[in-house]
């Protein structure tokens, strides 16, 4: 949701110049997603009309607006076939979505800690983190750096959804019995509020927040079995075990629905941001998919 397209600086581990996915083997192209200020258009883009950056009247969009960029990307570079499309989280929702609206263009499908609609809990955790960032009183001004101080609060909220009550538990435990303030769960939400602060802007994160919870691939299509069973890709789908966001029920719906599709699920106790940090497990799980006559099965 907060990336770039630099995925080799937020996935190592699954992509690098020794991983699965390197360069010497393979064409990797992440495209910034529309909303973010990393690439494309967003709130802090220039509007034409005024000479000035759009910020609050930037237009609401969806993950099928992002899809139709991502397609346009594609048509732009000549590229008709994509061996393996893959996502996680927002990534996840978006791989779905263009793997739906262009059946025959993709191989490969992996879609990783991601649902087929959002759920009334990852909207809930949405509009909290909203909440926070329209009680800034800044928000109400028309200025680049508005809601800032209510995106770190925001922030806090989220990384509570992405990780898991085991995860405080192993890195957050105080070596003393005696502390009555300071702790260090509470200085390491601050610490993460700051990190998004210094790199992330409000208006993005307030509409990609609202992009996550318009998403739901059956809206207009018969319902959610109907457009799953459109994906014609080789399809992976893995959840994780201790996912608070994204459940593993989700993604099990998601392969139940899809022709032939496999789900795998990994234990973390990372949660939902395993995806981003399990990557060992998940390069395995994902080198066996698409390559399994290369992959000794004792192994």
């Amino acid at each position: 949701m907060t990336a770039n397209s630099d995925v080799f600086s937020w996935w190592p581990g699954l992509f690098g110049p020794d991983d699965l996915f390197n360069p010497r083997e393979h064409f990797i192209i992440c495209p910034n997603i529309l909303g973010s200020h990393y690439g494309t258009s967003g709130p802090l883009t220039v509007n034409p009309k005024t000479g000035k950056p759009y910020l609050h009247d930037f237009p609401q969009y969806t993950v099928r607006d992002m899809v139709q960029v991502h397609h346009h990307l594609a048509q732009h570079l000549g590229i008709e076939k994509i061996w393996l499309l893959i996502g996680g989280s927002l990534g996840g929702q978006q791989a779905l979505e263009w793997s739906i609206q262009e059946p025959d263009r993709f191989e490969h499908l992996a879609l990783i800690a991601t649902n087929a609609r959002h759920s009334p809990w990852g909207i809930a955790f949405n509009e909290s983190q909203r909440m926070a960032i329209a009680l800034d009183p800044s928000w109400a001004t028309h200025k680049p750096e508005a809601g800032m101080q209510g995106m770190r609060a925001a922030r806090s909220m989220a990384l509570l959804s992405y990780r898991h009550y085991d995860t405080y538990q192993d890195s957050q435990q105080e070596p003393t019995d005696e502390k009555t303030d300071g702790f260090r769960a509470a200085t390491y939400q601050q610490y993460q509020g700051k990190k998004l602060f210094q790199r992330f802007n409000a208006y993005s994160y307030w509409h990609l927040s609202k992009a996550m919870d318009s998403h739901h691939v059956g809206r207009g299509r018969g319902g959610l079995q109907a457009a799953l069973q459109q994906v014609k890709a080789n399809t992976l789908v893995v959840g994780i075990n201790r996912d608070v966001l994204f459940p593993p029920d989700e993604q099990y719906l998601i392969a139940s629905g899809i022709p032939g599709a496999v789900y795998l699920e990994i234990d973390s106790r990372f949660g939902h941001d395993g995806f981003l940090i399990e990557t060992a497990a998940f390069g395995k799980i994902l080198n066996r998919f698409l390559h399994p006559a290369t992959v000794n099965v004792e192994s």
